[in-house]
């Protein structure tokens, strides 16, 4: 299904916008607008009813809403709305995986790794199933990713070319939200600020908004205050923390507060909520870190069901 938008400008200013929504995987494709009223949208190739550019969005963010599956690799994957596996994420338009333990397995680079999110642009973000070794977010008295930091250097020298050459072909080399934040916020302004700045690479870490939102429970764990309230309930509809929690330890994010520049966000210390430790502090062996990466959109994914005893399979 295409869209066409058709421009119609009289001599008063104008100002717009030029935003993308695509969603190959479903068949929409809408290029959007979001002017004064001298702009009309033309629907005639789209399938849809509203002429009014918001309304010609908003249709389109209802289709994507409600589709029942999304192809990942040439593999077809059902969207729920309870319980573990795939949700349609109402924040940025993404594909995220939410619960205890859904299917989101996946071998790459003969490891195993866990998908976080089937992105806009169609690049699948994965995460490391198992922890890796206590490391200092940065050597320095410093949380700034992109200086860079001393986990920075290291996931994208030393680990980076541990990978094959073909696995490093299928790495997509992208961005990463870096922004800080306050943890009291809600999480739709946790996600904004996040989204302030980026970093570019190949392999970083996950976010904090990541961390909450692939909690199925979003009625009790939505936020870190609620995650905090509802420990014991949130941290049982979480996978991101069942592979990042283990007794003490803990593992970093990529997130960090707005008001410290030695802070970093750590996820899975004592429960299941959010707290923050010096970017320098290995803490005695106990500060892991799972490294994160998007996959190219043209990857195919064969066998498996995404179970971990029978994952996904990056051809």
């Amino acid at each position: 299904m295409s869209n066409k938008i058709k421009k119609v400008i009289n001599t008063k200013p104008f100002y717009f916008i030029l935003g993308a929504l695509i969603f190959g995987t479903i068949g929409v494709s809408a290029a959007t607008y979001f002017p004064s009223n001298d702009v009309i949208y033309d629907n005639t190739e789209s399938g849809l009813t509203s002429t009014n550019v918001q309304g010609a969005i908003d249709e389109l963010y209802d289709v994507c809403k409600t589709s029942t599956s999304i192809s990942i690799g040439n593999q077809t994957i059902n969207i729920v709305t309870s319980g573990d596996g795939l949700y349609f994420d109402e924040y940025e338009g993404r594909y995220m995986y939410k619960g205890a333990n859904p299917n989101n397995y996946l071998k790459f680079n003969n490891e195993l790794w866990r998908i976080i999110s089937i992105e806009p642009d169609k690049t699948i973000k994965i995460i490391l199933n198992d922890r890796m070794g206590t490391r200092a977010f940065d050597s320095s008295t410093n949380n700034n990713w992109t200086r860079p930091a001393t986990l920075n250097t290291y996931l994208n020298s030393t680990y980076y070319n541990d990978f094959n050459s073909t696995a490093q072909q299928q790495i997509d080399y992208h961005d990463f939200n870096i922004g800080p934040t306050y943890l009291d916020y809600d999480l739709g302004t946790i996600i904004k600020n996040e989204k302030k700045e980026k970093w570019v690479g190949n392999i970083a870490l996950i976010t904090v908004s990541e961390y909450i939102r692939a909690n199925s429970n979003t009625a009790q764990c939505n936020s870190n205050e609620l995650i905090s309230r509802n420990d014991d309930i949130c941290k049982k509809t979480n996978w991101v923390h069942q592979i990042t929690y283990n007794g003490y330890e803990a593992c970093w994010t990529l997130t960090i507060p707005e008001d410290s520049s030695r802070y970093v966000y750590i996820i899975g210390r004592y429960d299941g909520a959010i707290s923050s430790e010096y970017a320098w502090d290995a803490n005695n062996g106990i500060l892991y870190f799972h490294p994160v990466l998007y996959l190219k959109s043209d990857v195919k994914i064969t066998k498996g069901n995404g179970s971990k005893s029978n994952p996904f399979v990056v051809n």
